[in-house]
């Protein structure tokens, strides 16, 4: 447990101030180090995976981050630590945060008509962070404290919603400070612009798009009299800013590329959790039976999730039928982890014998698809084979350090081996890393009187100490 507990430790390392976030030193000091943006990102996240809008979908999530990372390597910090996140949120609008971190609202998922306007939006916001501009930010102020800082993050938080709600903090956190540092993002959209275009460009995507996107936008805000998508009043467009882009877009061939399969799920998968069930069924029925809304492939991974929410797993399973047929006279719906994903749930339902097998080589086939891990691991403990089920979890928990499913799906393996000590600490760093603080350490007080070994007790008292330093900065704020 020792790598997980260095990970974890990493982000618990600083103390805290103002709103939860981190020590950031000397208030003389101007300017922001990497650490310290990657620490301020990392308690922000906290609160946000404990918060109902995050969209706790790991597909949707490996999606983003594939795509997002696709266009990292473009960048001029292509081994920055990033991570792209959803919001169960369906109003128009994007952000990023201190350290790499890069939240898309489902409602600008949608609200992309290709793959490269969603690019477009993600290559701007890696420029954003590739940058540095909240670091610039906070030394342009130079005679403020450092500890404004702290309330620039809350307000980049809460504009992730809408301008009113950025205002309103704004209004209870140092009101001027904030105010003043904010208004200077706007300087950096220029920039910001000018690098994400260079990244989507390298990338191979349309450029066009980015200008298209915007445009669009700029027709709703007008339909809308006045009441501007939350995308244009958190990421200002001025005219200076068009001219500028589409200048630079003018000189690039206008290219037609597909969208990758993933991106038409994604998008199908977010229609129907708007949809209740039976609308949802209604809705890719008239889209396949009229030819319309897009990808047929896409529309019928949509029918047979709707049918399986319905509970109809007979027909999910016919549907499902046609749908494996037409991916696999399809180049680029074949070896589809989310169709694959989709065929155990459909499997499981149906309680098929060979599902079990099904997942095993599923698995192996997609060693990284995490919404298959989850089932799987589901699947084996429901078998009585959590020793098979730990072994997995410690390798997927290495690669995603921060997920809490994979931290409470391991608990539940513990459990099942009767090992308590380390069920509980498992259970602790899911609660820590949403921010539950005394949840995490009562999950290692009893882990604690559970015993162990020295070592695995000096883990434990480690964890204690760096959990109540940060509860305790937390309660004098």
């Amino acid at each position: 447990m020792k790598k997980l507990t260095l990970v974890l430790l990493l982000c618990f390392s600083c103390g805290a101030l103002g709103d939860g976030l981190p020590e950031l030193g000397d208030v003389s000091q101007t300017v922001i180090n990497p650490i310290q943006e990657r620490q301020i990102g990392q308690q922000s996240m906290m609160q946000i995976r404990a918060s109902r809008q995050f969209l706790d979908d790991a597909e949707i999530s490996d999606y983003l981050n594939q795509l997002g990372y696709k266009l990292v390597q473009f960048s001029n910090e292509p081994s920055l630590d990033f991570e792209f996140f959803a919001l169960n949120d369906y109003t128009v609008n994007a952000f990023a945060l201190p350290g790499g971190f890069i939240g898309v609202n489902a409602g600008l998922l949608l609200t992309t008509q290709s793959e490269s306007e969603l690019a477009s939006v993600l290559s701007h916001e890696i420029a954003h962070v590739t940058q540095h501009h909240l670091a610039r930010m906070v030394a342009a102020q130079q005679g403020d404290s450092l500890a404004s800082m702290a309330a620039i993050a809350i307000a980049i938080l809460a504009a992730r919603n809408n301008g009113q709600a950025s205002q309103a903090a704004i209004a209870s956190v140092q009101a001027r400070a904030v105010q003043k540092q904010l208004d200077f993002t706007r300087v950096h959209e220029q920039e910001a612009d000018r690098i994400g275009f260079e990244i989507l460009q390298k990338a191979d995507f349309n450029t066009h798009a980015m200008p298209e996107f915007l445009e669009r936008l700029q027709r709703a805000t007008r339909l809308l009299e006045g009441n501007a998508p939350n995308y244009l009043r958190t990421h200002p467009i001025t005219s200076d800013r068009i001219a500028d882009i589409e200048n630079r877009v003018s000189k690039q061939p206008y290219r037609l590329l597909p969208d990758s399969l993933d991106f038409q799920l994604v998008r199908t998968k977010l229609i129907s959790a708007q949809k209740t069930t039976s609308d949802a069924i209604a809705y890719f029925e008239d889209a396949l039976s009229t030819h319309k809304h897009g990808n047929p492939i896409a529309q019928q991974y949509g029918l047979v999730g709707a049918l399986l929410r319905s509970n109809d797993i007979v027909r999910a399973k016919d549907e499902l039928t046609t749908l494996r047929h037409q991916a696999k006279n399809t180049p680029a719906a074949q070896n589809n982890a989310m169709l694959e994903t989709l065929t155990g749930q459909v499997k499981r339902a149906a309680k098929d014998a060979d599902t079990l097998s099904f997942y095993r080589t599923a698995v192996q086939n997609y060693p990284q698809h995490r919404a298959l891990i989850y089932d799987y691991v589901d699947l084996l403990l429901q078998s009585n084979q959590a020793d098979t089920a730990v072994n997995l979890l410690i390798e997927q928990i290495t690669r995603h350090p921060s997920d809490t499913t994979l931290y409470n799906l391991q608990a539940r393996s513990y459990n099942q081996l009767n090992k308590p000590l380390e069920q509980h600490q498992a259970q602790a760093y899911s609660y820590a890393w949403q921010g539950n603080l005394m949840g995490a350490i009562g999950q290692l007080e009893l882990a604690k009187q559970a015993g162990g070994s020295f070592y695995q007790l000096s883990t434990i008292e480690s964890d204690l100490r760096e959990l109540r330093e940060m509860l305790d900065a937390r309660v004098k704020k």
